[in-house]
């Protein structure tokens, strides 16, 4: 009982002196405390920075270019978004210039692999454009898909690809034609388009469904000849 009330008392008390003493330096504060001094003249000053900065004609410059480069970067033209960072680094801005450095990596990581040298098969060169199909970059993976089939126009895997794209793109009478022209040169690629979910706008389609599910007879069985070559 005595603990406890010596506690408390210790408890009041402090409170009580810690009271006081802020009171005492709020009082000390407060007398030279002015409305053209203290904390409100610091608050007011950084508006003042910050319009000094967004009317630098160099400043306005850069902040056009970033804007310019992020354009093109959401058209996939990496290409011509790079400069557009490369003249925000070299502004006075060091906010646009951190920001700009980051898409300036993601361009020359995107053309680097973008580039021919790169893949070093044609099965490599198909994967990357699925990738980009995957993340919806479907302008790029096009371009990829129509450079793959220039080099082998009887290349089914991209055929396929192509067929798959379209279908995704909603050009439902391409995607039937390239697909059935796919499965013509490889049978073997109704098996894969059954499970494909990028065939799913064709699902109720009943053109679709023939070219998946020929007459009984007609087909081998996956599990007995998938992988062999079809009797030319």
């Amino acid at each position: 009982m005595l603990l406890g009330t010596a506690f408390g008392n210790w408890t009041f008390t402090r409170s009580l002196s810690d009271t006081l003493l802020l009171g005492q330096k709020d009082s000390r504060k407060e007398l030279p405390i002015t409305k053209s001094t203290g904390r409100v003249l610091h608050m007011a000053q950084k508006p003042t920075a910050r319009k000094n900065v967004t009317e630098d004609p160099r400043y306005a410059q850069a902040l056009q270019s970033y804007e310019a480069g992020l354009r093109a970067m959401q058209e996939h033209k990496f290409d011509k978004a790079k400069p557009h960072f490369q003249k925000v680094i070299a502004g006075p801005s060091k906010e646009l210039t951190d920001r700009a450095t980051v898409h300036l990596n993601t361009c020359n990581q995107h053309l680097e692999r973008t580039s021919g040298t790169q893949f070093k098969t044609a099965e490599e060169h198909y994967d990357y454009a699925v990738s980009l199909m995957n993340v919806g970059d479907y302008v790029t993976a096009r371009e990829h898909l129509e450079r793959l089939l220039k080099q082998n126009a009887k290349a089914d895997y991209v055929i396929y690809g192509l067929a798959a794209l379209d279908c995704l793109t909603g050009h439902v009478e391409d995607s039937l034609r390239r697909l059935d022209e796919a499965l013509r040169l490889n049978g073997q690629l109704r098996f894969q388009a059954r499970n494909d979910s990028d065939f799913q706008n064709l699902a109720e389609d009943p053109r679709f469904t023939e070219l998946l599910y020929p007459d009984p007879g007609a087909e081998p069985e996956p599990s007995e000849h998938f992988g062999e070559e079809e009797p030319a």
